[in-house]
């Protein structure tokens, strides 16, 4: 016994040891790494140079900066996210061990009116609250304004949808510690911020930070946490399932926390079927995706089966793959987990609905031929997808937010325009890249990264752009302060109004 716990002892004491020292990485191990990203980007990636950025000029900047001092792991991965951030493929990413936080603000901060707000959460109440009701506004930090320190706290992502972006930089600010890590800034502890109000007064505070267990909660925890906390197995579990479906007042309401498998979750699909059937005669539904960060399409596919008329054929998304041509395939196979097709992959009616959406259609970037596959479509056929089904003909209200994500963002993009269907809350962030993984063998860096482009019906990419609402329905305070779901009180007034 005394044998295990002496080895227990000794794994512990070198992970700790692991995760506390600085890496540093050669310069000959640099060069090596950016060689081989190089040639995947070359290769693989479906969004290098669409925007017009070309990494090369940085890449022998950083060689140049690693001869005159030494560079860090973290630093060399921080360089590798800020080149895909700028090349804006929204479904890559590259990371490692990076450290852990172990201080942060004692509250939370929350996105109102294009400024940012300081609440803390009252736990005898359950509900969020101003620090300071007078000076509710934050304008810096230890002496950094606030709009030049947002912009540079997630690098990765500084080509994603605008408040996409800044909502999840806002509620990042309470985990301080890892803001100032990727500035490779000193974190003073105590913090000066700095309040204002609506008239421009300003009340300065200085700010004890504290451990995890004293950290404040995230404002959208409430929301957040039922997904987190949720595995795949779950969504097999009748007592889970039954919460994500609701009638009330004769209104349907399903919340789609994540877009799940078919195959992994056949028990979420047999319920969502039975309860449509159950709405059959509701005054209207609303189908919830905030939050949503993706997953699969098959809940896209089958929901079709109640939206679409029988007699219907849309074409809803047009994408183009890269890689080796022609394709393999596996990733012919990849793309049809997608319900993506080529057009002669089609039946004939199909086809002749891809031919007059080609008519009309304008990607906002016409792709090289020798680098990208011919297009691939989805296509909701009513004749084949609404077998075994009714088509709900009442209002239907598709809740999106600035956190779906994805196959999320898929579906919302899908339905938007067709018949008895609105888009409402705010705009998606939108992407849909058939990611391939590598890693980097000599920094051990891993990552991702888009192989397909994704257009939206209307010809613009759903990375960096995402999908606009039909009905703009922003979160008030009350929702902030978890008094109310605002966003869902006005729909089921737009509901009750027809």
């Amino acid at each position: 016994m005394r044998i295990y716990i002496v080895i227990l002892l000794s794994i512990f004491t070198i992970s700790c040891k692991a995760q506390n020292e600085t890496e540093y990485l050669t310069k000959s191990q640099i060069e090596k790494d950016l060689a081989i990203f190089d040639e995947i980007l070359q290769n693989k990636s479906s969004y290098q140079g669409l925007n017009g950025y070309s990494y090369k000029k940085d890449f022998e900047e950083y060689l140049n900066k690693v001869s005159e001092k030494q560079i860090t792991k973290f630093d060399f991965e921080m360089f590798l996210s800020k080149t895909l951030g700028k090349i804006g493929d929204r479904h890559s990413y590259i990371k490692g061990d990076r450290l852990r936080n172990s201080i942060y603000f004692p509250f939370a901060f929350a996105p109102y009116k294009d400024k940012v707000i300081v609440i803390n959460y009252n736990r005898t109440e359950k509900e969020y609250n101003f620090l300071n009701k007078d000076f509710p506004y934050l304008k810096s930090i230890n002496k950094i304004p606030i709009e030049e320190l947002l912009p540079k706290i997630f690098p990765e992502d500084v080509l994603a949808p605008k408040l996409s972006y800044s909502i999840r930089a806002i509620r990042e600010l309470r985990d301080i510690e890892n803001i100032y890590k990727k500035l490779n800034i000193d974190l003073p502890n105590p913090i000066s911020i700095t309040l204002t109000n609506e008239n421009g007064f300003e009340k300065k505070l200085s700010i004890e930070l504290v451990t995890k267990k004293e950290r404040a909660r995230y404002w959208d925890e409430r929301f957040y946490r039922k997904i987190s906390l949720l595995r795949d197995k779950d969504y097999n579990d009748t007592a889970i399932i039954d919460r994500f479906f609701k009638l009330k007042n004769n209104i349907g309401y399903i919340e789609l926390v994540s877009m799940v498998d078919k195959e992994e979750s056949p028990n979420f699909f047999e319920h969502l079927n039975t309860f449509m059937t159950e709405i059959k005669e509701s005054e209207g539904l609303i189908i919830d995706v905030r939050e949503n960060d993706g997953g699969s399409r098959h809940l896209i596919q089958e929901l079709a089966g109640y939206i679409i008329n029988p007699d219907s054929i849309y074409v809803v998304n047009a994408t183009k793959q890269r890689g080796k041509l022609p394709l393999n395939k596996e990733v012919k196979e990849e793309l049809h987990y997608r319900y993506l097709f080529s057009r002669n992959e089609l039946e004939i009616n199909e086809q002749k609905a891809v031919d007059k959406f080609m008519n009309s259609f304008k990607p906002m970037y016409d792709l090289n031929n020798d680098k990208f596959s011919e297009y691939h479509y989805y296509v909701l056929n009513g004749q084949k997808i609404t077998k075994d089904k009714y088509h709900y003909s009442k209002p239907i209200y598709i809740l999106a937010n600035e956190r779906s994500f994805s196959a999320a963002s898929i579906l919302v993009s899908v339905f938007k325009g067709l018949p008895n269907v609105k888009i409402v809350g705010v705009n998606t962030d939108g992407s849909s890249g058939n990611s391939e993984r590598f890693e980097l063998p000599n920094s051990e860096l891993r990552g991702k990264i888009s192989t397909m482009v994704s257009f939206q019906k209307d010809g613009q990419l759903l990375d960096g752009i995402g999908t606009k609402p039909d009905i703009k329905i922003e979160r008030n305070l009350d929702q902030i302060f978890w008094k109310e779901d605002y966003q869902i009180n006005k729909i089921i007034e737009l509901i009750k109004a027809q």
